[in-house]
């Protein structure tokens, strides 16, 4: 039998010069490694190194493996000790001490072993925690003797919180000088922190806040002039004996006991004598005080179509040689009602607060604001049947003289 040929194809152009160039790209590798030697010793050193690589079983640890690790569990356990509020810092002083002992040598072992392992080609990922732990307690060793050294703490979010608070600026305390000046006056009329201040500077004890404030006067109220102020005035002795009086001190609240108006007035005559007892004034008060002829005119403008209030409110009228309507003054120790509760025909304004208002005022040295705010205060409580009372009076006397004209005209 004849053989059979098979003919085989020729290589189309495209497949030439493919097969041209991965024959060039041959010749140019052997090119390459033959004018390249040092690169193959680098991979065979690499090879070299990298069959070193940590040990997997438990058999193959060293004791030096064996102590990082225990190393490592301790550092992870201090950690949580530290994130409890409860106890901070105590574990912290006990660790380290291992790492002066034995941690340092074994983390520069471990490290350097570590860092052969990661030239290698591998893909295991149990060396680079080691050497991020180690890293850390690296940092960790380094950061609590720094502490140790300089004998401090490490700062927790309450005491930064300590901190800020402790930081705001005090507000800085009014320097005042007051002459001889009584602080329930100076308390009276400026303010609670100015008598604190007066009484602080005079050595006097503080005064015992008894509710007086809460009650006879109105909080967060209007503070300027109401239809309605009520006045008070205080005395001193004038003459040989002291009998007469003159006026020493001139104080206005308006209807909320806010104090609108408080004046010491400068003497026109000798005091003889100063009633400090019952008036509280001093020398000092009046020495400096406002002209007489000032305050008459600065009260009478402010009375000017007000209903004024007071305790036997015409005795301070007379002091200041002023007159006011009737039917715009209300005075508490006239007010019928408020005399049969007591049962007495001139109530004494302290009595009336007693037993009225459940208040103690006048206990000693007076002060014409309190007066004034206590008169205020009871006027304010019987102010409907109290202004009910006039309007049905005077509406009365309109009527009967036309009843009159009517009878005798017929």
């Amino acid at each position: 039998m004849g053989k059979i040929v098979v003919k085989k194809d020729k290589p189309s152009s495209g497949e030439q010069e493919k097969n041209k160039l991965k024959h060039t790209k041959k010749q140019k590798k052997k090119k390459f490694w033959k004018n390249n030697p040092n690169i193959t010793t680098q991979q065979a050193e690499i090879k070299k190194i990298s069959a070193i690589l940590p040990p997997k079983k438990p058999e193959e640890f060293s004791s030096n493996w064996k102590a990082l690790q225990a190393l490592l569990t301790s550092e992870k356990s201090s950690t949580i000790t530290e994130s409890t509020p409860a106890k901070p810092f105590k574990k912290e002083g006990k660790l380290p001490k291992l790492g002066r002992q034995k941690a340092d040598p074994l983390i520069k072992e471990n490290a350097s072993s570590v860092s052969t392992v990661k030239e290698g080609p591998t893909n295991d990922r149990k060396p680079k925690r080691a050497t991020e732990d180690a890293g850390t307690i690296n940092k960790g060793s380094e950061k609590r003797r720094m502490l140790q050294a300089k004998g401090d703490e490490k700062p927790s979010k309450h005491h930064k919180k300590k901190a800020a608070e402790t930081s705001i600026p005090e507000t800085p305390k009014l320097d005042l000088w007051f002459d001889d000046v009584d602080p329930d006056d100076i308390e009276a009329a400026l303010g609670p922190e100015a008598g604190h201040i007066a009484r602080k500077m005079q050595g006097l004890p503080e005064k015992k806040s008894d509710g007086l404030d809460m009650i006879l006067v109105k909080d967060r109220a209007f503070e300027g002039l109401t239809r309605t102020v009520a006045m008070d005035c205080e005395m001193v002795g004038v003459g040989t004996d002291g009998e007469e009086s003159i006026v020493a001190r001139v104080s206005m609240v308006n209807q909320f006991g806010k104090c609108i108006y408080d004046k010491y007035v400068r003497p026109t005559e000798r005091v003889t004598d100063y009633r400090t007892e019952v008036s509280g004034i001093r020398p000092g008060n009046i020495k400096n005080g406002e002209d007489f002829k000032v305050v008459q005119k600065e009260v009478s403008e402010i009375l000017k179509g007000r209903i004024l209030v007071g305790h036997a409110v015409h005795n301070d009228l007379k002091i200041l040689f002023l007159d006011h309507p009737k039917k715009a003054t209300r005075d508490t120790q006239k007010y019928k009602p408020f005399r049969r509760e007591v049962k007495s025909g001139r109530p004494s304004l302290k009595l009336l607060c007693e037993k009225i208002l459940n208040v103690k005022v006048q206990t000693g040295e007076h002060s014409s604001v309190q007066d004034a705010q206590a008169a205020m205060r009871l006027y304010t409580m019987e102010k409907k049947n109290w202004e009910s009372g006039i309007k049905a009076k005077y509406n009365k006397t309109k009527v009967e003289p036309k009843k009159m004209e009517q009878s005798f005209l017929e």
